[in-house]
């Protein structure tokens, strides 16, 4: 039985942290749709059809239509995101906001009781959880982490209390919220080596427990099973193929995750706390550390990078003689080092508890506060520049619809911009647009646009750049806050500009003919065709179909280009709207060509395509050259 007092005591150290939960989130509660919270609205959406399946529809990546089986997280979330949607009628940002602050209360909370069994600081640990960057910022999103991290937290607590007091009842509730867990995340089966450490420590005997440890892959096993034999295909297998196709699983995106993730280690607890423990720690941590970190600056010389990897490196040989934690810490981040490829802050959220412990254990408490304060200013800081971020694209489509004036849209962007821009009528771009004169092509730079395939004229363009000098992910790309496949700071100290989004209308082409040195020509080249003439491996224009009265003429299309000495192309070909005219081989360099066909008839304007076969690079440039066009069009 707990004693009065210290339940007293508990009681009051949950009102303080569940006030200072309720004092980080409510500031954002308005905080609009951002980041991949618009996939789980559409599984959301489609709950609302079929109840058991959300995640049995399909939506466009990267310009091509998928599955969302083979979505990287099951349906749970999707499921919690469901049933707002029944309840409100419609995505309404603040009372989804105010619902999902449950899931961070029950993570602090659950936090709180382990911190109670493990350290002799619970509230300065707890505090420590409650102010990791990836916490503040991504428990204002509607994504699957927050959900994830309360239901792992709920199974970890509930799992040690019951061990420790032979529990069964405990024991059962462990159970069910691992199992949530697993429902929400595929890394809840990193829970399980975690799990049967403490039972072999604690209670080895206890085959209750060891039962439970294993709830969480026999329930994702369970589900997977059950989609195979409900819909033909089981969502892992999916996901798998994608993982291929997209190869998100390649050799170097996965040493680039894994790099990034070591560098989120070391930003878990304040750095200020891992630099006043590493006198005390050991000379050969010194030393690994000093290896570790200037290693990292030959890589790259931006202290923030070099320092955040030796002192990830650091964290990880400190964990290997801390118990219990320190093996929750490294059972956890081993698999991860080899599944997160894209190696974001948010997926190292499961190791925040046993990290603050230890740093509440092992440092002063004057020492640990400021680490604490320290890190919710840079906590808050990366947030409110995320609320800037993704209420700058609420704001700037609710200011595009008022003058669009009926256009159909096109949406060449992802994140929370892609959602309020679908959610107005706009369409996702494809790789085989359609668009057409006068529709309008809303383009984020920084989310890997595609090509319209028409040409375009400036509608209404804007600038990301809010005024806080931190960055999660700018036009810059030194950031692996949300990916690392670019740069691999923790996060970027800067003012560049985070996006540059463009509102463009579809024109008709002017021009039948287009010399590439004529400055109106530039409007309707559509891609693989630089300023100076040379071509990639494929150049796209867009002509004028030249008309006598009121039936087109009957013309020829033909396409005149120069093949230098360093030129390796050997076979041209003339294509237009997909369909091949003429060909012809190259068989001297140094010479002038010009290949010609009859124009397909029947459109008023009409897509034209120069390939090669192959391409060559030079020194200093990084484009693809294939030949130097003089000239494309009807003749």
């Amino acid at each position: 039985m707990v004693k009065r007092p210290l339940l007293r005591q508990a009681i009051r150290q949950a009102l303080i942290i569940a006030a200072f939960v309720l004092a980080l989130r409510l500031p954002f509660i308005h905080q609009a749709v951002q980041g991949d919270d618009y996939i789980y609205l559409y599984g959301a959406q489609h709950a609302q059809i079929e109840p058991l399946h959300p995640e049995h529809t399909s939506y466009v990546f990267r310009g091509e239509l998928v599955d969302m089986r083979g979505h990287s997280h099951p349906p749970l979330n999707s499921w919690i995101l469901g049933v707002l949607l029944a309840v409100f009628g419609e995505v309404k940002e603040v009372p989804f906001h105010v619902a999902y602050i449950a899931f961070s209360l029950i993570a602090a909370i659950a936090m709180l009781s382990l911190a109670r069994r493990f350290s002799s600081q619970p509230l300065i640990a707890t505090l420590l959880f409650c102010v990791v960057p990836a916490f503040g910022v991504n428990g204002n999103s509607f994504e699957a982490d927050l959900p994830f991290l309360a239901f792992w937290m709920a199974a970890m607590a509930l799992f040690v209390y019951a061990v420790d007091q032979a529990s069964t009842l405990a024991l059962a509730a462990s159970a069910l919220a691992a199992g949530l867990a697993a429902l929400d995340a595929y890394q809840e089966i990193f829970l399980t080596p975690i799990l049967a450490l403490y039972v072999f420590q604690q209670r080895r005997t206890w085959w209750p427990a060891w039962a439970t440890a294993f709830s969480a892959p026999v329930l994702l096993g369970a589900w997977q099973l059950w989609e195979r034999a409900t819909s033909g295909a089981m969502p892992a297998a999916v996901l798998a193929g994608y993982m291929r196709s997209y190869h998100f699983a390649a050799l170097a995106q996965s040493l680039r995750g894994a790099t990034a993730l070591v560098v989120h280690l070391a930003w878990i607890v304040s750095p200020v706390i891992l630099l006043a423990l590493i006198p005390s720690a050991g000379r050969w941590r010194w030393i690994v550390t000093g290896i570790a970190g200037a290693g990292a600056a030959f890589y790259d010389p931006n202290p923030l990078f070099w320092i955040s990897f030796g002192l990830g490196i650091w964290v990880l040989t400190w964990c290997i003689n801390q118990g219990f934690l320190g093996w929750w810490v490294l059972l956890f981040f081993a698999p991860a080092m080899l599944v997160f490829f894209a190696g974001s802050a948010r997926y190292l959220l499961p190791v925040a508890a046993p990290l603050a412990i230890l740093a509440a254990n092992a440092s002063r408490k004057s020492i640990a506060l400021a680490g604490a304060a320290l890190q919710l200013a840079l906590a808050f800081g990366l947030a409110v520049v995320n609320y800037q971020t993704s209420n700058t694209y609420r704001h700037y489509v609710e200011l595009l619809m008022e003058q669009a004036h009926g256009r159909r849209i096109w949406v060449n962007a992802d994140w929370g911009l892609r959602y309020y821009l679908e959610a107005a009528g706009g369409l996702p771009l494809t790789k085989n647009p359609q668009v057409q004169p006068g529709d309008i092509v809303v383009t984020s730079d920084l989310g890997n646009p595609l090509s319209a395939a028409v040409p375009l004229t400036s509608f209404y363009p804007i600038e990301i750049r809010p005024r806080t000098p931190l960055r999660l992910i700018s036009l810059d790309g030194r950031s692996a806050y949300s990916f690392g496949s670019h740069g691999l700071l923790p996060f970027e100290i800067s003012t560049a500009p985070i996006d540059r989004v463009h509102a463009d209308i579809a024109i008709e082409p002017e021009l039948s003919y287009l010399d590439p040195h004529d400055p109106k020509a530039a409007a309707q080249f559509i891609s693989g065709i630089s300023a100076d003439g040379w071509t990639a491996k494929d150049a796209t224009v867009l002509l004028k179909v030249p008309s006598v009265g009121d039936k087109t003429a009957a013309t020829r299309i033909s396409a005149s280009f120069f093949l230098p000495t360093s030129a390796v192309a050997r076979h041209a070909t003339l294509s237009a709207n997909g369909r091949v005219l003429a060909q012809g081989n190259l068989a001297a360099t140094d010479a002038v060509y010009s290949i010609s066909a009859p124009a397909p008839l029947g459109s008023t304007s009409i897509a034209v395509t120069l390939s090669v076969d192959k391409t060559f690079s030079v020194p200093g440039d990084a484009r693809d050259l294939g030949v130097v066009l003089t000239g494309i069009g009807f003749q």
